[in-house]
């Protein structure tokens, strides 16, 4: 069983947490991932850096320059991780859009993530039917779950057609915003939040996008089963560096 499935059949509530490989420095990465694992959080989103990060606010974007700049790349970050597994056990899932996927050659990277222990993706700007017609067959192959986006605007028709086909859990974007342009949420979004736990899918959900502290997540996780922590980790890593992840994480939960 995928460590993504195992992960979400524990009775709790989930952390994830984002960062940008190659941020701040490029050899911070296995560090802050191992770091992460030991303050207890449960799943890790590796963002593979790219230059026009349409999804991303700012402080996301800017990671992704500073990163570029630092020389990571595709084949960067598979060096880095290729012994990850050596150290860390919870689930690990890179979060990138899909043109370096496609340069890199779709085949060859889902294989490259399997041989070092990637367990799945998130690729924002692959539609769901380009993926469910053209590379399903190839993320089963390798083992990969690939997880998809639905925001407040996503039908319903679309939603339960995105459940239908996954097999890790649904990343429920908590508004039509980008990253970390949100603080709190308002009865629109509970409702929303609502609406998704009432259609009772088959795979759970993990709210992404304005998640910043204790009480954004507690919120976020009173429907779903966790939630997704990008932009504020980067604040801190771009004003603490990754001495202080510890407590970063006690600030959440």
């Amino acid at each position: 069983m995928n460590r993504i499935q195992q992960k979400i059949q524990e009775d709790k509530k989930l952390l994830s947490i984002y960062f940008t490989a190659g941020y701040p420095n490029l050899n911070d990465t296995v560090t802050i991932i191992e770091d992460l694992e030991k303050n207890g959080v449960d799943l890790i989103e590796i963002g593979l850096p790219f230059s026009d990060p349409l999804a991303d606010g700012p402080t996301i974007q800017d990671s992704s320059t500073k990163a570029l700049k630092n020389g990571m790349t595709t084949e960067t970050l598979f060096n880095q991780l290729k012994d990850i597994r050596k150290t860390v056990n919870i689930p690990l899932i890179i979060m990138g859009y899909f043109n370096p996927m496609l340069q890199y050659g779709v085949e060859a990277f889902c294989k490259k993530c399997a041989e070092i222990g990637i367990d799945g993706l998130i690729i924002p700007d692959l539609p769901v039917d380009v993926y469910h017609e053209e590379y399903k067959a190839i993320f089963d192959t390798y083992g990969l779950i690939n997880v998809f986006l639905i925001t407040p605007q996503t039908s319903d028709d679309r939603i339960r057609f995105i459940d239908s086909i996954s097999n890790g859990f649904i990343y429920m974007v908590s508004s039509a915003s980008v990253t970390g342009s949100q603080s709190g949420f308002g009865d629109e979004q509970k409702a929303y939040f609502k609406r998704i736990a009432d259609m009772q899918l088959k795979n759970p959900q993990i709210v992404g996008f304005g998640i910043n502290n204790n009480d954004t997540f507690a919120q976020a996780t009173s429907y779903a089963q966790g939630a997704i922590i990008g932009s504020a980790f980067i604040k801190h890593l771009t004003e603490k560096g990754t001495n202080q992840i510890e407590k970063f994480v006690k600030t959440i939960r």
